[in-house]
């Protein structure tokens, strides 16, 4: 699959990996010290929050979680199919990021929780937004998938297996993108606090610009997947 894949993708996948790491390091950071790009420890924290008949929490949790969930589901609405094609709703998709940013910014500033949800939101979008585009490979919110991929590769490469060059290079750029967008995301909270979500709202804006001046001036070849 990752062949089919136009050469672009690995651009978009560190950009959209770096907004997310910003995105989860002013999170982290933040009111209550939530992740928001990915939910693995959400799930735990309502599992704990459960255990200890922590209402306030297990709901708040629950929100987070089922607002990523919205977002994923409203990538799924407007896009189909796992193959990239040209006059689809990414820039759309990615406007509407920016807008769940904005909006998330201005609650959370407030000291508003609800910011966390539409902020989680927009990661859902985002994450399913990339696995729709390439088949589930890349995942752009959360690296620990990717880890996985990549440590599969270099073991089946260790038992004489060719390594997919591509492949591995493109999970090596989310890594570090999202790395990089954690150090961007903490240093703009130091100084700004949740002023800081503007730096992701951009990433978005600008990546939604440059896809629709992309795809204006050379269509994206319809492919189909194995």
């Amino acid at each position: 699959m990752i062949k089919r894949l136009p050469r672009w993708i690995e651009y978009g996948a560190f950009i959209l990996a770096f907004s997310a790491g910003c995105i989860n390091a002013i999170g982290l950071l933040g009111l209550s010290h939530q992740a928001i790009s990915h939910l693995s420890g959400t799930a735990t924290l309502i599992g704990s929050a459960f255990a200890n008949a922590d209402s306030a929490s297990l709901s708040n949790y629950i929100l987070i979680l089922v607002s990523f969930l919205v977002g994923a589901a409203l990538s799924g609405l407007l896009l189909s199919g796992r193959s990239v094609k040209s006059g689809r709703q990414y820039d759309s998709l990615l406007v509407i990021e920016g807008i769940l940013l904005v909006l998330a910014m201005l609650l959370l500033n407030q000291g508003s929780f609800y910011g966390h949800y539409l902020a989680s939101c927009a990661c859902g979008i985002q994450n399913a937004l990339a696995t729709t585009y390439s088949g589930a490979i890349v995942r752009t919110t959360h690296v620990t998938g990717i880890f996985t991929d990549l440590g599969i590769m270099l073991g089946a490469k260790f038992r004489g297996e060719k390594l997919d060059q591509r492949k591995a290079i493109l999970f090596v750029l989310i890594i570090m993108g999202f790395i990089a967008g954690g150090v961007l995301g903490s240093v703009l909270f130091r100084h700004f606090a949740f002023l800081a979500l503007i730096a992701p709202v951009i990433i978005c804006l600008l990546l939604a610009l440059t896809y629709r001046i992309f795809i204006k001036n050379s269509p994206i070849p319809n492919s189909r997947p194995h």
